[in-house]
């Protein structure tokens, strides 16, 4: 299953390194596709609850705007 989160508040390359481990160390994630500031999204693999990652972007401090 992939899952894009639309994620607002990434400005630069740590930002986005943050988010990627944060999501990385979700069960259930078997692959962090990508994130990416300039489009704000993030893009995941594997059965992981859909709260779970949402939790995982907010515990960093960024706000997540939609899941699809």
């Amino acid at each position: 299953m992939t899952t894009r989160l639309r994620i607002s508040g990434m400005t630069c390359g740590h930002c986005e390194m943050a988010i990627r481990n944060a999501l990385e160390a979700v069960t259930g994630v078997s692959r962090v596709v990508s994130v990416r500031r300039d489009r704000g999204e993030a893009v995941v693999e594997g059965p992981a609850s859909t709260e779970a990652l949402k939790d995982a972007v907010i515990g960093e401090g960024y706000q997540v705007e939609g899941v699809e």
